[in-house]
């Protein structure tokens, strides 16, 4: 039997059929996925090959079988770094949420998940949420960082899960196609999904004002069938997003506006940090870069942690 995972608790999966049947199911010894260090062999949003067998009168599935994922997107390990977590498999787009503050969402963040996901090819649109709360000089910052995204060719909206405002465009896009949401937590994910399809009933919680952080309230990714022809994955907030198995050659590649330069450069393997004749620069230097987005690409080849917190307008 064929199905797709809905949820995976760690060593158990729901998995739904063909025929809209769900089971709980585990995996039948271990997977060793070809080029994959991953915590998780099973994903949300895989498509699994399965056998039912019953034990104690209870009737559940054993996963011999993992089809070959048309992309997925990963993070670090929280605890192994060396080791990789697939967030979702099999996705047509993800929402990246956004908040200027309550909590901050910083440009370093925004970076590392648009790398992530142009490296295994998942399409992503930029959600500026709470723009309901926002004052004229946040929402400018909103307009701002909107602009920089847009011209490198990711789409970007302004949203309201309190009042709805563009909801309805949010709900076109997902129309018929597996979307996942993500972002810090506390940005509005839960509170945006229970607005698309009020039904759901997703937690919520509160930000905790100590710290403007989000408390967690999904543990576990979870996919959920939506009334108008689409399917969500809802995921647990993400503090940080760590790159992982890329090349410093190849990171460049995964910068738009970086790759489209970089055959101008004077060196195959120009890295654009202190090569002469590089045309990454020359952009920076005439503002057809952002410098938010080289710092970025600066920190992401160094190596360096996302820990780390400067204000996103700093030299400005």
């Amino acid at each position: 039997m064929t199905g797709q995972v809905y949820k995976s608790t760690g060593s158990w999966y729901t998995v739904k059929n063909e025929l809209g049947h769900v089971y709980e199911c585990r995996i039948k010894g271990k997977f060793r996925l070809k080029g994959i260090k991953s915590t998780n062999p099973i994903a949300v949003g895989d498509l699994v090959d399965f056998e039912l067998e019953t034990d104690n009168n209870q009737e559940s599935g054993v996963i011999y079988n993992i089809h070959d994922r048309r992309n997925y997107i990963v993070r670090k390990s929280v605890n192994l770094s060396k080791q990789t977590h697939i967030i979702a498999a099999n996705l047509d787009q993800v929402f990246l949420m956004i908040t200027i503050n309550n909590p901050p969402t910083l440009t370093s963040f925004i970076d590392r998940f648009l790398v992530t996901a142009e490296a295994y090819s998942v399409k992503t649109v930029l959600l500026f949420n709470k723009i309901d709360v926002y004052d004229e000089d946040t929402l400018n910052e909103v307009r701002y960082l909107a602009h920089v995204y847009r011209k490198i060719g990711y789409e970007c909206i302004g949203v309201s899960a309190v009042t709805g405002k563009n909801i309805d465009k949010v709900k076109a896009l997902m129309k018929d196609k597996v979307s996942m949401f993500s972002g810090h937590s506390g940005v509005g994910k839960s509170t945006l999904v229970n607005s698309i399809e009020p039904g759901l009933n997703i937690k919520t919680k509160a930000i905790s004002t100590q710290h403007m952080q989000g408390q967690h309230t999904t543990t576990f990714a979870e996919m959920f069938d939506l009334s108008f022809g689409a399917k969500i994955i809802d995921t647990p907030g993400i503090k940080g997003f760590g790159v992982v198995d890329m090349d410093k050659e190849e990171i460049g590649d995964y910068f738009p506006e970086i790759f489209k330069l970089k055959q101008d450069c004077k060196f195959n393997n120009c890295l654009h940090v202190k090569e002469p004749h590089c045309a990454v620069k020359k952009a920076l230097e005439d503002e057809e870069i952002e410098y938010t987005r080289y710092r970025s690409y600066l920190q992401i080849i160094e190596g360096e942690d996302e820990h780390y917190r400067t204000d996103i307008w700093d030299n400005q």
